[in-house]
């Protein structure tokens, strides 16, 4: 496999296109107004709960920076939210770089716009086990997949995009990008993907440490097996 080396980034990426899908949507009737305010052409991304939340919060100004990932990538979310941005367009605009001739090939050809800021936090593992009588079954559905692939791809892209994990830090990004028409400085993107790593590692490692600690056959109880 032949990997790309990158020679030439910006230090500065103005942000025109967020994906935003977060199970703890504390802080965000601040922080997206915020952003709006800084740059009124903003477009944003969203799915399930965090779109009604989204729409409640923008109110009319919904309907012009606000799209729902299904009708940008054209796939309808499968039946429970259980694939709802694992798809080509939405990686492809993670992952792109501004100064790769066949990125941005590629995004002319599938119509994807590169998406500069990903605002996720992960389904409540650790919280959802920690519930008194929980079942397997109820900690099995609260292990996200979605979330940790976009903040490891966007954390992995720091060079252009910010990954977003802490709700804490909304009103650190949203200063920076008012005194800075826009955007992101590499420092800032920087260190927003050395705490996404840090925090889908530690997610990992919750789910591990859970299902080394349950035992099997009890797990076999709460299924019907077939065959």
């Amino acid at each position: 496999m032949t990997m790309n080396k990158v020679e030439k980034i910006d230090n500065r990426v103005r942000v025109k296109h967020i994906l935003i899908s977060v199970s703890d949507k504390t802080g965000l009737e601040a922080f997206v107004p915020r952003l709006l305010s800084v740059n009124p052409e903003l477009q944003f991304f969203s799915t399930g709960g965090t779109f009604a939340r989204l729409s409640d919060i923008l109110g009319d100004r919904a309907k012009g920076c606000l799209t729902q990932v299904s009708d940008y990538t054209g796939q309808p979310e499968t039946q429970g939210g259980l694939v709802k941005t694992l798809d080509f367009k939405i990686y492809l605009g993670l992952l792109t770089e501004t100064y790769n001739e066949a990125h941005q090939a590629d995004l002319a050809r599938t119509k994807a716009v590169p998406i500069d800021m990903v605002v996720v936090n992960l389904y409540p593992f650790k919280e959802t086990i920690a519930k008194p009588g929980v079942t397997p079954e109820q900690a099995r559905g609260n292990i996200d997949i979605g979330g940790p692939c976009m903040i490891r791809a966007s954390a992995k892209n720091f060079i252009r995009v910010a990954s977003v994990v802490d709700p804490h830090d909304y009103e650190r990004i949203s200063e920076e990008m008012a005194d800075d028409d826009g955007c992101t400085s590499l420092a800032l993107r920087y260190r927003m993907a050395c705490k996404a790593f840090d925090h889908t590692a530690a997610y990992d490692q919750a789910i591990a440490r859970y299902l080394a600690e349950t035992n099997v056959d009890a797990i076999g109880k709460i299924y019907q097996f077939e065959g």
